[in-house]
């Protein structure tokens, strides 16, 4: 597991970008020589990794769009799969 904290701002690791799929109606996820097929969840999470958010922000726009509460657990397991995956990656 890797350590971070949730006042650090993340982003998506270059060259891996977002984009969003008209005809399949979903965000996807492109890295090299590979494309990752995100969920709502997943791609409502890395829309907001770009850099100036950190974590505590990123968990507290989600909660407020979604009119929902107690969302950091999930938010915070998300975030650290994505790290250790390479996706996104914490700022200097």
């Amino acid at each position: 597991m890797i350590a971070w904290g949730q006042s650090e701002q993340l982003r998506l690791r270059s060259p891996a970008r977002l984009k969003f799929d008209k005809a399949r109606q979903t965000d996807m996820l492109l890295l090299p020589e590979r494309v990752v097929n995100l969920n709502p969840t997943a791609g409502a999470i890395l829309w907001l990794c770009d850099g100036t958010r950190s974590a505590h922000q990123i968990i507290g726009e989600l909660e407020a769009k979604y009119n929902q509460s107690n969302l950091q657990e999930d938010v915070l397991e998300f975030l650290t799969q994505a790290i250790e995956r390479g996706w996104i990656e914490k700022c200097p």
